[in-house]
């Protein structure tokens, strides 16, 4: 049988994942990419990849996407790894650089500005902004740096009431069941395992990895989640 092809994120907030992929025997049935979240997409897109850790808003470009299994990287509230950072309050906002990283961020702060704060915005990729979007682990060092941040994990949360699944396991095709329970037993077994993932990861002096992992991440792909999924797919298409 070929091997399945996954792509999964290179971020700090998918190493349980990593972790339990990497400790299981699915590890020599597979062939792993580690990616940013905007590849991870691509190479299902492109069918380049069977499986992957995509962000919730590439669903939209997958035909017939399945998603699979029962974690995500999702949160409930203040994520503490997305954000939109500027030198000035939201409301004098005018123009907003866009995460070259991302697909799902990138939307969800088109959807916040829109619906619930209500502000009309310029959307860029390069050049001067008044603020800019930035995930993963790149905002370690930022959070404390600009004057005013906005975790949008934590404002979806205002918004709707509801978590958030920004990137989820799914699928370009069918995929055979006893293949994803199997890829699902490994993901547990990171999940299960935080503790000896936080010993593996450097220390920070910048960031509470501990924190991090076990107040600020949500690893279980919740009914909640699967409703956030789809309300905020809606919200994208609304656009």
């Amino acid at each position: 049988m070929s091997r399945i092809r996954i792509s999964a994120v290179s971020y700090t907030n998918s190493k349980p994942f990593a972790f339990g992929i990497e400790h299981s025997d699915i590890r020599d049935k597979i062939d792993l990419t580690y990616d940013i979240p905007s590849d991870c997409a691509q190479k299902l897109i492109d069918n380049e990849a069977d499986i992957g850790l995509v962000p919730v808003a590439a669903l939209l470009s997958i035909p017939n996407y399945h998603i699979l299994g029962d974690y995500c990287i999702g949160s409930v509230g203040p994520v503490n790894s997305v954000f939109i950072f500027s030198e000035k309050p939201i409301n004098e906002v005018k123009i907003i650089r866009l995460d070259p990283q991302s697909r799902t961020s990138n939307n969800l702060a088109k959807v916040l500005l829109k619906n619930y704060w209500k502000l009309p915005v310029e959307f860029v990729s390069e050049g001067d902004a008044d603020a800019f979007v930035e995930i993963g682990d790149r905002t370690f060092s930022h959070i404390n740096f600009f004057p005013f941040s906005y975790d949008l994990g934590e404002q979806w949360l205002k918004f709707t009431g509801l978590p958030f699944a920004f990137a989820v396991w799914a699928s370009n095709k069918p995929i055979d069941v006893d293949f994803v329970e199997e890829l699902n037993v490994s993901l547990k077994l990171g999940v299960d395992n935080i503790d000896t993932v936080l010993r593996q990861l450097p220390e920070r002096e910048d960031f509470d990895l501990h924190d991090y992992f076990y107040n600020r991440l949500d690893f279980n792909l919740t009914e909640d989640k699967r409703t956030a999924i789809n309300r905020y797919l809606q919200f994208v298409k609304d656009l």
